[in-house]
């Protein structure tokens, strides 16, 4: 009976310890460097898996297809993409985007170096300014846009008011009503929007140049356009370019803002990619085609990422 006792107590005593060892090399595995990284990244990739790659792996499916709003889809291959290549609209809203992106990118880029380099010098109230810059960011986009539709109204707009004010036009232009003023519009709006962010942005990157850099060059004789162009712009391509980066992808994917200012209109001239494919999806009922037009961004982004990083390299 003794030896039974004894049996039962030593199991009871040994389980606690094997459960110690368990706990200790979890604990041991935890606190390595790399599962713990792999730990702290499921749970967004879980979250982009859930909410951004189902969606799109569903558009690439609906793009082989021709699916009508609350019909039976039926399998046309290729024939979405046939379509949109015979389709003189989507050709527009190609061009239109690259030239919408490419044009509010370069404003975007320089008007935030210049904005950077001010912000970057000592004066009065100048943390109060930098705040007031963040402005056009921090305002959601829709808000913004539609305080933009009253000002470039050519009726009661603020624009045209100062232009017949000042005595400068005795009617201002229609700068959502015509074609040209309209897509110069959107850029515009775009260029206000996105400025911040680039300012921001570079102005980090100012601030981590080190003063001894220019303090050599001024003793070299380095005038402030011989500072600028041989120790700060080169200590700034990074930066930069990763900026530049992101204001491609965010500028060439914009909806709301030329969905809210112009829809698309006047004549299609304003149609982006991703306005078009909204038009087709929900305007037109043509979930297939939609998803074609927004599976064709892919490679046009792709192409113009390539291109940046080629000229980059090259520089």
């Amino acid at each position: 009976m003794s030896e039974v006792v004894e049996a039962s107590r030593a199991t009871a005593l040994a389980a606690p310890a094997h459960g110690s060892i368990r706990s200790g090399r979890l604990g041991a595995l935890v606190q390595r460097e790399s599962v713990f990284s792999w730990l702290m990244l499921t749970p967004p990739v879980l979250f982009l898996l859930a909410f951004l790659g189902y969606p799109f792996f569903y558009g690439v499916y609906l793009s082989f297809f021709r699916r009508e709003v609350a019909g039976s889809a039926s399998f046309v291959g290729l024939g979405n993409f046939v379509i949109l290549g015979n389709d003189p609209i989507f050709w527009q809203a190609v061009r239109n985007t690259v030239l919408f992106t490419a044009v509010a990118t370069m404003l975007k880029a320089s008007g935030g170096l210049g904005m950077a380099l001010v912000m970057n010098q000592s004066f009065r109230m100048k943390a109060l300014t930098r705040a007031s810059l963040l402005l056009p960011f921090i305002v959601p986009t829709v808000l913004s846009t539609v305080a933009w539709q009253w000002i470039l109204d050519p009726g009661m707009g603020l624009f045209n008011r100062l232009l017949v004010v000042s005595g400068l036009a005795k009617t201002g232009p229609s700068w959502l009503g015509t074609p040209t003023m309209a897509m110069i519009s959107i850029i515009m709006v775009n260029t206000w929007r996105g400025l911040p962010f680039f300012g921001i942005s570079i102005l980090a990157g100012l601030q981590t140049i080190p003063v001894e850099l220019h303090e050599s060059a001024t003793i070299d004789g380095a005038s402030t356009w011989g500072r600028f162009r041989y120790v700060t712009l080169p200590a700034l391509l990074p930066v930069i370019f990763i900026v530049t980066t992101f204001s491609i992808i965010l500028t060439f994917f914009d909806f709301q803002l030329v969905y809210v200012l112009t829809g698309g209109g006047p004549a299609n001239s304003t149609h982006l990619m991703a306005t078009y494919a909204y038009s087709l999806s929900m305007g037109a009922g043509q979930m297939g085609l939609g998803s074609a037009v927004a599976l064709s961004m892919v490679p046009v982004l792709g192409l113009l990422l390539v291109l940046l990083t080629l000229y980059v390299r090259k520089d």
